[in-house]
């Protein structure tokens, strides 16, 4: 099982290329970013995690300019969004960043994504949050087109475009792996439909032998490879005893988080969490 980090990079934490160096140099396999554009301060819709909603969530980093800094920085580690708002991105775009940064890696991508749960700050992209997850949905496939074909077009329901060139294509192929975050069956199904991996959340008490089973049920249904997929839980605990029953359980990769602080409080996170490297 591979084991990356996550953590919040932001205008007042480590720097991100500081960090990238760090978690490579210690072996961790892989590491993720999550994003905010924004957060409007109405504040009118609750956080899940709590009362409260920890600061970091409008000090974020744009997550592909993170992300090129911390693979400019390293030469294995992976990079990854954990996850992408992508009700809140025009697919076109996306595309172009996306592929630019696995050209530039060296193909060292993977693309977490999500829909989001703050109606506001998705509205004031344009996207209505009833229909998050159908624009979640069709914006990947949309990606997915563009990276794929030489003269892509898509008409769907939010986009519509004719032929055209779009460069450049990523160095992984078909696409850099696309990891759907959530929990729900609807997530799960997602995942089979045009998914590379699931990205399930730790925080909640996630079951490795039930997650795996769950996705086996569904991927069974839609005659899916279970091997053309990957498990990547995000926010795992720095516990052996846990990480050894994913481990057992099949989970692809394990992501552990580090705070949004500065060098002398992550560093010997690090350390301690690399105690649970193989």
């Amino acid at each position: 099982m591979k084991i990356g980090i996550c953590m919040f990079a932001t205008d007042y934490a480590i720097r991100i290329d500081d960090l990238a160096r760090e978690v490579e140099t210690r072996g961790f396999e892989s590491l993720f970013v999550p994003e905010h554009t924004h957060i409007p301060t109405s504040r009118r819709s609750p956080w899940p995690g709590g009362a409260n909603l920890p600061r970091e969530y409008w000090h974020t980093l744009d997550p592909f300019v993170a992300l090129t800094a911390a693979a400019a920085a390293t030469t294995t580690l992976r990079v990854g969004t954990g996850i992408c708002l992508l009700p809140e991105h025009d697919p076109i775009v996306t595309a172009k960043e996306i592929a630019s940064l696995d050209l530039l890696s060296n193909g060292r991508v993977d693309v977490g994504i999500g829909a989001g749960w703050n109606a506001e700050e998705m509205e004031n992209h344009g996207t209505e949050f009833a229909t998050r997850f159908r624009v979640m949905s069709e914006r990947a496939k949309v990606m997915k087109t563009l990276w794929a074909e030489e003269e892509p077009e898509f008409h769907g329901e939010f986009t519509h475009f004719d032929p055209v060139w779009s460069y450049p294509k990523p160095v992984q192929k078909p696409n850099p792996p696309i990891l759907i975050g959530g929990e729900s069956i609807h997530t799960l199904r997602r995942v089979v439909d045009y998914g590379d991996g699931w990205l399930p959340r730790a925080r909640g008490g996630f079951d490795p032998h039930e997650g795996v089973a769950r996705l086996r049920v569904v991927a069974d249904a839609a005659e899916r490879d279970m091997a053309t997929l990957t498990i990547n839980v995000f926010g795992a605990p720095s516990d052996a005893a846990v990480l050894d029953l994913y481990r057992e359980a099949g989970i692809d990769r394990a992501i552990l988080s580090v705070p949004s602080a500065g060098a002398d409080v992550v560093l010997p996170l690090l350390d301690s969490h690399a105690k649970n490297l193989p």
